[in-house]
């Protein structure tokens, strides 16, 4: 720890770096290059949304809130791991760690939702074509957005409030980011705070996972004993949300491995396993729409066209 004390700031250092001395060089290509595809790809793709009338549609409008998702998780992260790699001393004061913290576990959260939203959005599409304009309004969709961000940045918040006000035993973070092993650095554990968690954690993604699960089990036994036509659609438009789904649940098994048994692996293990958790996702969902999702791709095809031309 570094404490200083005439400003009463408490500094944390991150442990979890593999022979920097060495590799820093390296470390900073990888991670800037990633960083700067990930802004790129995200921030192309939704501009191109918000910019084209033909995609303004509660998918797209969804998928758009996914994009910028990735666009705040990147600059949250991104920047301080390039920093701490061409520092001498990889640290970060407490406070702005519970702010990375927040940030981390808040967009999370969002995504799970947003995820949710989009399931609904594909059930209603596809079971109840008739009733579509009536169920997913503007409103409906307002809504949602509101709720998929607020809801998880609420519990957090007060997560966040219940580890400031915690004694510090430890100033050595056994990572390159701040996650939940923050909670590793305290004199003892609070069962408010772990009770609070558990709730946060259910509410914010294990009911939208399971909503999801059943929402695209129900498209599924739909299209199955309907038309080929039906079966088209339901492919291309689930198959890339459930692709999203899928490497977005691998980061968050990743978390959750690195926080509770990362100790018996081996260091290089632990760094790499918490790159992956940051780097693949977020340019993972850009390629995934760019590629998958037909007028996003067909748009994508005029843009570029466009910019050679000029």
């Amino acid at each position: 720890m570094e404490n200083n004390n005439t400003q009463n700031v408490t500094y944390i250092t991150f442990d979890g770096y593999v022979d920097l001395h060495k590799f820093r060089y390296l470390y900073f290509v990888i991670l800037l290059t990633a960083y700067v595809l990930i802004i790129f790809c995200n921030v192309t793709i939704g501009c191109l949304i918000w910019t084209h009338k033909s995609l303004h549609e509660p998918m797209y409008i969804f998928i758009a809130a996914l994009l910028f998702n990735s666009v705040v998780f990147s600059i949250n992260i991104y920047p301080k791991l390039l920093i701490d790699i061409l520092s001498v001393k990889q640290i970060i004061s407490y406070s702005a760690c519970l702010f990375q913290f927040f940030l981390f576990y808040s967009l999370a959260g969002s995504e799970f939702l947003l995820l949710a939203a989009m399931a609904y959005d594909r059930y209603v599409s596809i079971c109840k074509p008739l009733q579509y304009p009536v169920i997913m309004r503007k409103s409906t969709v307002t809504t949602c957005l509101c709720s998929a961000w607020l809801l998880p940045a609420c519990f957090i918040a007060v997560l966040v409030t219940l580890s400031a006000n915690m004694q510090l035993c430890k100033f050595n973070l056994n990572g390159i980011l701040c996650n939940n092993s923050i909670y590793s650095l305290h004199c003892v554990s609070s069962e408010t705070r772990s009770i609070f968690g558990a709730v946060a954690l259910i509410m914010s993604a294990l009911f939208p996972l399971l909503f999801i699960l059943f929402t695209y089990t129900r498209i599924l036994i739909i299209s199955y004993h309907s038309c080929k036509e039906v079966r088209r659609k339901a492919g291309q438009t689930c198959v890339p949300h459930l692709l999203v789904l899928i490497s977005f649940f691998c980061l968050c098994a990743f978390d959750v491995i690195i926080v509770r048994v990362g100790s018996s692996f081996p260091k290089v293990v632990r760094l790499t396993m918490m790159v992956q958790s940051v780097l693949y996702h977020p340019l993972f969902n850009p390629i995934i729409y760019g590629v998958k999702m037909t007028e996003i791709s067909k748009q994508l095809k005029k843009f570029f066209c466009q910019t050679k031309v000029i």
